[in-house]
């Protein structure tokens, strides 16, 4: 889906930003008829409220939006967002009072986005003028991006398996020109990727590692990594229907790197981007790996299975070993890895890991300016002993069923040659509920922040 805002007009109907503190003097200055028509729907500005003033043909002809007062403790930057699903069609253009246009004008458009592969849409709906000043192709870029990752969450498995996210994420690397290809089936066994292919071989579509690379080999050397489950049923240690429901969402780590990635192309960064995919389906036959078994990692560890349920940190550790061969500057892994993340922090705050201080600062300040937040758990040393195999290297779980997300971010760690330029993403992808700029459905959480640090990181490194 492409996000678009329109050219500027101002035949456009006027959106005027108010909070509640200013609202009695604007209202002194307006007509008798709209200042009656607002104390006839008790409209006093609060956050996130409407007033349409109609023309004499009943069509708006202006906009009042309650937003937060300066002072206000608690602001929600995409609160523009609720303008998308509460306007009538039209053309409107933003009015007085925008305290950011360019966070405003981006939160209108991830707030338009919806999921209409299988529905028609329902009627046209309001389309906002790109407001002057902003960088109009920057917001478009990201929203399109975004609304790229949440398509793919939303798509379900019988039209989402592994032939059909490699296939995206192929298509999208040849829309940029980036060379590709496709590791498949038991090709992966004669390249060194037996985990990936020990998790998804008893799934009817074989599982596969794409990888495609763009951008200029002096660049900034940038990886991203994303796990790639198209559903998961738990395998032989299967999930409850209850804890199923949502799991075409388990490639959702996938979505956030293609998202995270057609941003950085379609910027055109001097960076050498490279992009890995182990994409597989965990499901059940007579041929599905079980708990107990030891398989060699591509790294060349023993790893023993503790629970089939656990099996996105497997093929992720085969790619991250591989990637890590590289010696990339910044490596960056998403996977919708653990519900021991959501109890924590719940589902819209991912938490991330990485061995240097310096970057989770910076990708801690960019979640918070950019509106994508992100919190940051230990690498608890103290639990990465409970990893250590008996008749294995390691095993996949630790027993007792504690710090769930910390002891899967160890376990990746162990493939990873530089902790100090690498950081795991353990999100949730999925809104359970509607809000301003984050319709219910798939979300490619932590795209947006990495976009900026990414960019800034890059500049710096061109003009140094």
């Amino acid at each position: 889906m492409t996000m678009k805002l329109q050219d500027w007009s101002t035949e456009a109907i006027a959106i005027d930003f108010v909070d509640k503190s200013r609202w009695p003097q604007v209202r002194e200055t307006l007509p008798a008829a709209v200042a009656a028509l607002a104390a006839a729907n008790a409209f006093e500005a609060k956050p996130g409220t409407l007033l349409i003033a109609p023309a004499l043909d009943g069509a708006p002809a202006r906009v009042f939006f309650g937003v937060e007062a300066p002072d206000a403790k608690k602001r929600d930057p995409f609160l523009a967002g609720k303008l998308a699903a509460s306007l009538p069609a039209g053309l409107y253009r933003l009015g007085e009072n925008v305290a950011d246009p360019q966070t405003a004008a981006l939160a209108f458009l991830l707030a338009s986005y919806s999921f209409s592969r299988y529905v028609a849409p329902k009627g046209e709906k309001p389309r906002l003028c790109a407001p002057q000043g902003i960088d109009r192709a920057r917001i478009e870029r990201i929203a399109s991006a975004v609304a790229l990752g949440r398509d793919l969450v939303n798509t379900p498995a019988n039209d989402m398996g592994p032939e059909a996210l490699a296939e995206s994420a192929l298509a999208l690397a040849a829309k940029f020109g980036a060379p590709s290809r496709a590791i498949v089936g038991d090709a992966l066994l004669v390249e060194n990727f037996p985990l990936i292919h020990a998790v998804g071989r008893a799934s009817a579509q074989a599982p596969r590692l794409v990888e495609f690379a763009h951008g200029p080999e002096d660049g900034l050397k940038v990886t991203l990594v994303g796990k790639g489950v198209c559903y998961d049923t738990g395998g032989l240690d299967i999930k409850p229907s209850s804890a199923m429901a949502l799991m075409k969402k388990d490639m959702g780590g996938a979505a956030v790197a293609l998202a995270l990635a057609a941003m950085l192309m379609d910027a055109g960064l001097p960076i050498r981007l490279r992009v890995l995919l182990p994409i597989v389906e965990n499901s059940i036959s007579a041929n599905a790996f079980r708990t107990g078994d030891i398989y060699r990692s591509r790294k060349g560890l023993t790893v023993e299975v503790g629970n089939t349920d656990a099996e996105g940190r497997l093929i992720l550790a085969d790619a991250l070993a591989y990637v890590s061969e590289d010696q990339p500057d910044l490596l960056f892994d998403f996977a919708t890895l653990t519900g021991a993340a959501r109890v924590a922090l719940g589902p819209e705050l991912p938490p991330f890991y990485t061995g240097d201080d310096a970057l989770a600062d910076e990708i801690a300040a960019c979640g918070r300016s950019a509106n994508d937040p992100v919190w940051r758990l230990p690498l608890w040393e103290n639990y990465d002993g409970g990893l250590d195999g008996k008749i294995s290297d390691l095993v996949s779980v630790t027993s007792g069923g504690f710090s769930g997300s910390i002891v899967a971010a160890l376990f990746l760690r162990r493939f990873v040659s530089d902790p100090s330029r690498w950081a795991h993403f353990d999100v949730y992808c999925w809104n359970p509920s509607t809000k301003p700029g984050r319709p219910e459905g798939g979300e490619a959480q932590a795209a947006r922040l990495l976009y900026d640090l990414i960019e800034t990181r890059a500049k710096k490194k061109a003009t140094a």
